[in-house]
């Protein structure tokens, strides 16, 4: 620690050069000695102290206001920042939340120094501050400017770390420092009151985070945001995942907390992140990068721009190819017209997904709901429907490859890798079992952080596949998932005979797909536009605005008629609970007609009691039901409000006592 003491009168000149521009304010200083002495010494003597700093510890802040008879500090921030509202907020929450936190009954005068107005806090909303300047005033008129690296904390004070702190004594300096101290203060900050400091379930104490009352106060707050610190700001998400991405080759801390590097380390590093980049490169070649930017109004594939002006003839054969493929599944046993409305459904979203990361991101940054833009998709059903094919089509349509994973590596932290290395079309999961949905799939996609913290705008959505093994979805990840359960299929030899997909995916291009991405980034930005206004409350409708283009784009391309399943749907289509309950409903009518005797109505009790003869059959039920019906187990059986279910399935239920009460009359 080094002290630097300089003769006002005769020793110093102050040069104030007014900011405009490129130019800077600087002082013109003139080195008199170096001193060491306490950092009391160094404050003693004063009677209020004015302080700008953008680190602290509290327990040193305390011991330093003890001091002074009066206090104004302003917190500044010393990482990088473009001030947009989100950031400022970000900022402010967490450093008032770091002083409440760091607040213990011995540091309680804060907040009786911010009562009886001796102490008055700050934080920084728009312009960044690196500086460290402590202003010291007694009430016989002198006056101590103290500056340099050191922020107000124990460690930069007591000599635990380097720094550089110098002091000038007199009137000249300190008038300097306090005129900038004061325009800082009034343009650039706002007040820390007691409610913010007060202890706040999450969410509580949103409405005192500085900026908002400084806003609430005046009337009006206009932010602008630095546009010239955005290089920076890139350049430090930049490390930060670069800096992700080392710590999984780097060695750890040992127990004393030090990390040891012996050249062995080095080069066991060096061969773990060589093999990590040649594994990566891997994927990019298995998986090609579709980045679709809706801010620029571009689509890369690979690197290089997609043309998005495909020619009509084009599009016209991959409308007839795509209809043809859809029509093939009218031979299918089973549901065959639910199949295909199941499937367009699904091609709805699957095409839509490369747009769903950024407005995730948009609504994550302005207080808006998640789940309307969903991220994971499951298709699942019967064996030999086509599953696997049709998601390969899907994709073929997209980017020209049909790329997938198998279901052995599937864990939740090997598609969270794989989703922070490619971008935009949909990564496939082939066969997934019960098992490993269970252990893997529900947590990863129970994650709704992923990409918010780290702003990534292009990762892709995950599409799981698998057969009848999936026998029930959890209400909380009904809610955040696309499904798709198909009933109907065909016998091997039919599979075996059928050459129509083998035929489509070799014809079918891109084209279709293009002018799908052209005219959806003709209109998407100015939704999520409204997303971001303050007047706007509602959420986008991806999956109306997805199926309008897409039939727009199929009356125009065929000739023929069209089909019943291409049509225009909404978000209420996926995850109404009609949709989501899909399989209960089936079930309760089916074993209705078939097996009455597995009901008991109770009408006293206003109960509905199904036998559904296994006690996992009835957990599936369980967790399809919507919360109104009151549905609860009682062993195998599956008990439900009698008057909400017969409005429910669509059933009279309360006929069958009557019908034995008549024959009991007989």
């Amino acid at each position: 620690m080094s002290a630097t003491r300089v003769n006002d009168s005769e020793q110093m000149n102050l040069d104030n050069v007014i900011t405009i521009r490129d130019k800077i304010n600087v002082v013109k200083m003139e080195f008199v000695e170096a001193d060491i002495i306490s950092w009391k010494d160094l404050f003693s003597g004063y009677d209020k102290l004015f302080a700008i700093t953008y680190s602290s510890g509290i327990g040193f802040v305390c011991d330093l206001l003890s001091m002074f008879q009066y206090s104004e500090i302003i917190f500044g921030y010393e990482a990088v920042m473009s001030y947009n509202m989100h950031e400022v907020m970000a900022f402010q929450l967490k450093t008032v939340e770091s002083i409440r936190t760091n607040m213990n009954e011995k540091k309680q005068d804060l907040v009786s120094k911010i009562k009886n107005e001796s102490l008055k806090m700050y934080i920084a909303r728009e312009k960044v501050s690196h500086e460290k300047i402590y202003l010291l005033e007694s009430l016989n008129g002198s006056k101590r400017t103290v500056f340099g690296s050191a922020n107000m904390s124990r460690a930069a004070f007591m000599g635990i770390q380097r720094e550089n702190i110098c002091y000038i004594d007199g009137d000249r300096a300190f008038d300097w420092y306090m005129n900038s101290f004061q325009e800082f203060k009034t343009r650039c900050s706002d007040n820390i009151s007691i409610p913010s400091l007060r202890e706040a379930d999450e969410g509580e104490n949103i409405n005192e985070i500085p900026i908002l009352k400084t806003a609430k106060v005046n009337k009006v707050l206009t932010i602008e945001p630095l546009n010239e610190a955005k290089d920076d700001v890139h350049f430090i998400l930049g490390v930060n995942k670069l800096a992700n991405k080392f710590s999984a080759y780097t060695p750890k801390e040992d127990k004393k907390g030090k990390i040891l590097i012996l050249p062995e380390t080095v080069v066991s590093m060096r061969k773990k992140i060589i093999d990590g980049i040649t594994q990566e490169k891997e994927l990019r070649s298995e998986y090609p990068q579709l980045v679709v930017d809706v801010n620029d109004n571009q689509v890369y594939l690979n690197n290089a721009v997609l043309d998005l002006a495909p020619s009509r003839e084009n599009i016209h054969n991959d409308v007839e190819l795509f209809i043809q493929y859809m029509t093939g599944f009218e031979r299918f046993h089973g549901d065959s017209k639910g199949m295909q409305l199941r499937y367009f459904e699904f091609a709805n979203w699957f095409f839509a997904t490369p747009f769903m990361a950024a407005l995730r991101n948009t609504a994550a940054k302005n207080n808006h709901k998640l789940e309307p833009y969903p991220v994971f998709g499951l298709l699942y059903g019967q064996s030999k429907a086509g599953k696997t094919s049709f998601l390969e089509t899907l994709l073929k349509m997209m980017i020209g490859q049909k790329p997938k994973i198998s279901a052995p590596d599937f864990t939740r932290s090997s598609i969270e890798n794989l989703k922070t290395k490619i971008n935009g079309a949909p990564i496939i999961v082939d066969d997934l079992t019960q098992t490993r949905f269970t252990q893997h799939a529900v947590e990863t996609i129970k994650n709704e952080d992923f990409g918010i913290r780290d702003n990534l705008l292009f990762y892709p959505a995950v599409v799981i596949s698998a057969n009848e093994d999936i026998k029930a979805v959890a209400p909380e990840i009904i809610r955040r998932v696309v499904i798709c359960r198909v009933q109907a299929g065909l016998t091997n030899t039919e599979v075996m005979q059928s050459n129509v997909v083998r035929r489509v995916q070799k014809n079918i291009s891109t084209a279709f797909y293009r002018e799908y991405l052209r005219k959806m980034l003709d209109i998407l930005p100015e939704h999520i536009e409204n997303l971001k206004s303050d007047e706007n409350n509602d959420n986008i409708d991806i999956f109306n605005i997805s199926s309008k283009i897409i039939c727009e784009i199929i009356k125009e391309h065929y000739n023929g008629e069209m089909p019943f399943y291409i049509r225009e749907v909404t978000l209420a289509d996926y995850f109404n609970e009609k949709v989501t309950g899909a399989y209960a409903i089936k079930a309760i009518r089916n074993a209705w007609t078939v097996s009455k005797k597995s009901f008991v109505i109770d009408i006293k009790l206003n109960l509905l009691k199904y036998n559904a003869g296994q006690n996992y059959e009835a957990d599936r039920l369980i967790k399809e039901l919507p919360e109104d019906l009151e549905s609860h187990k009682v062993r195998e059986y599956v008990v439900m409000n009698l008057e909400k279910a017969c409005e429910y399935f669509k059933i009279d239920f309360k006929k069958k006592n009557l019908i034995r009460r008549l024959l009991m009359q007989i």
